[in-house]
């Protein structure tokens, strides 16, 4: 399905009330991986919003992305509680291991790296997702271990 055709879907799936927004974005970034500026545009348009009133939602929102990502999204968790378990060590091995910056993409397109706002897992930090799986009390080792797995994966 085209962009255009999820966008159908999901205003079919939620409507258009000031309401379902948010549940529209989630449902076209859940099959485009991110929004680009022409689907914010329609969905703008089928709200009934100005653009900046839609990208303002949706950049407010670190898992609503307004670019392209890589195949796999690695967010690593920034809270002060992941933080003192050790997540800087965390952020630089990856960044050694997949020599991107936070913020960056692979050349390849397959790892983004970023840092995001808390998901929940703070008794069990550091934490990350690497799309939707989640990976808790991490090391340094580990991380890159994990990293590793989906690198290898890639190779078959």
């Amino acid at each position: 399905m085209n962009s255009k055709g999820i966008i159908t879907a999901a205003l079919e799936k939620f409507g258009t009330g000031r309401e379902q927004l948010l549940p529209v974005l989630q449902y076209v970034v859940s099959k485009e991986k991110w929004l680009s500026e022409s689907a914010m545009l329609e969905i703008a348009h089928a709200f009934e919003l100005s653009p900046s009133e839609v990208y303002g939602v949706a950049s407010f929102y670190t898992f609503l992305d307004t670019e392209p990502r890589g195949k796999y999204v690695v967010r690593l968790c920034r809270t002060i509680s992941c933080d003192m378990a050790g997540k800087e060590a965390i952020v630089e091995a990856l960044k050694k291991t997949l020599k991107i910056s936070v913020g960056e993409t692979t050349p390849d397109r397959l790892f983004t790296l970023l840092e995001t706002n808390c998901m929940g897992w703070c008794h069990e930090g550091p934490a990350m997702l690497v799309n939707d799986d989640v990976h808790t009390m991490l090391t340094p080792e580990k991380a890159v271990g994990i990293i590793r797995g989906y690198i290898d994966g890639e190779k078959q």
